[in-house]
């Protein structure tokens, strides 16, 4: 009698992990190396374990559980998979070189990765092509590497540099000392700290507008004005290779830098000005309304979010969006053109999005797949129910909740770009 218990209930939904875009090195872990224009369900991967978080790198991925535990694909020919050989590697896999030692973050570089196995304690650490940021639980940020170093010297002629922008190891970052940091990201050739006060500060390179200024470089953090953001304190904020996204405390969305892949979701009022005058690396931007944090509403409430190197991905309302850079297929939509604003994944929309990641060219996203009716009967096409918009409000609300409980650390994420070597 028991089993036929059983088998009169309906199947749980199950969360499943989709992959699609590049894949030059087997870093969607589909088992080969060729890119995928449509999400690819990854069968029978990290069934007993709920997967926390996901990220990607140059041409890797890393995915994190609850139980900390670190699965790695992809890209390995420096050892950034962590595995003790240098072979690439195709489908993810188990990283065991932790001494057993629970994995709290991971973020990954271009051919690097940074992995937390001590308690979180607030950290957050994030990296990109030549270089780190870490903020420590007391709030202070650090950063090493070199990427920094030769642009504040080709732009800022005759000026020192500050130690951290030049360090090859861990360097404290000055001109933060009165704020308390609680998330750290970086781009190609910036970086950004958010503060609890809900304060962002920028500094780096300014090429794209990324740091919403009309410096050309800013060797020191400079905070972006609150008026930037509609006068709201920012609550989470992610980068791209040269573009960044905010999100408010009223679940508002902004983006600003870099947009010539489409990787802001919205068009430039004058798209082929802003390219000839980003070409000249002396020029800080364009005109200081089209570097400026500009709100992109579609995006309201998003519950996740997460940037490629130009492209990205975001939940909202359960469905997961992608916009932006697209030859390698990246957002999904079965095509190799960039999208300019952001839409749902074709293939996703029935399957609501729990969790998203990107790579270089890459995607990654969890997904909840649609329960299975019970033996026996046959589900009904039907218009709207009369709890439809309950239903609406209900997953709003979740979103919400979902928005409460990844911050402060909600950019450790990687980047990478589209102007380097193949993917």
């Amino acid at each position: 009698m028991e089993p036929e218990s059983r088998a009169a209930e309906a199947d749980p939904a199950e969360a499943v992990l989709f992959a699609w875009g590049a894949n030059s090195y087997g870093q969607l872990g589909l088992g080969h190396k060729e890119d995928v224009l449509l999400p690819q369900q990854l069968n029978d991967f990290c069934k007993s374990e709920r997967v926390r978080r996901i990220t990607g790198g140059g041409g890797h991925s890393a995915i994190v559980t609850d139980e900390g535990g670190l699965f790695v694909c992809g890209l390995n020919k420096d050892g950034q998979l962590g595995l003790g050989h240098t072979e690439d590697v195709l489908y993810f896999t188990t990283c065991r070189s932790l001494l057993g030692c629970p994995v709290q973050q991971v973020a990954c570089g271009w051919d690097f990765t940074i992995i937390l196995t001590a308690p979180e304690r607030e950290s957050c650490f994030h990296c990109c092509w030549t270089e780190a940021c870490f903020s420590c639980y007391s709030g202070s940020v650090f950063q090493w590497g070199t990427g920094l170093a030769s642009s504040g010297r080709r732009l800022c002629p005759g000026q020192t540099l500050p130690l951290f922008l030049t360090a090859k190891e861990p360097s404290r970052v000055t001109g933060l000392e009165n704020s308390k940091a609680t998330c750290v990201l970086a781009g190609s050739d910036h970086s950004a700290s958010l503060t609890d006060a809900g304060e962002l500060y920028v500094w780096g390179s300014n090429k794209h507008g990324q740091l919403a200024s009309l410096a050309a470089f800013l060797p020191l953090p400079w905070k972006i004005e609150a008026h930037c953001f509609q006068n709201e304190k920012v609550t989470s904020v992610w980068s791209g290779w040269t573009h960044l996204v905010a999100q408010t405390e009223t679940g508002k969305v902004f983006t600003w830098g870099r947009a010539d892949y489409g990787q802001l979701g919205r068009k430039l009022e004058s798209h082929e000005d802003w390219k000839l005058q980003s070409h000249d690396s002396s020029l800080p931007c364009s005109e200081p309304q089209k570097s400026m944090p500009s709100c992109l509403h579609c995006l309201t409430g998003a519950a996740e979010v997460s940037c490629g190197s130009e492209h990205n991905l975001a939940v909202i309302g359960g469905t997961c969006y992608s916009w932006g850079w697209n030859e390698h297929g990246m957002c999904g939509d079965g095509s190799e053109a960039n999208i300019w604003d952001p839409k749902p994944v074709p293939s996703l929309q029935s399957s609501p999005g729990l969790l998203v990641g990107c790579g270089a060219g890459h995607s990654l996203a969890l997904c909840q797949l649609p329960a299975l009716p019970a033996l026996g009967q046959h589900p009904k096409v039907t218009g709207p129910s009369p709890d439809a918009t309950e239903n609406a409000e209900s997953q709003e609300a979740m979103d919400r909740e979902r928005r409460k409980e990844r911050q402060p650390a909600s950019c450790t994420q990687s980047l990478t770009g589209p102007e380097v070597g193949v993917l």
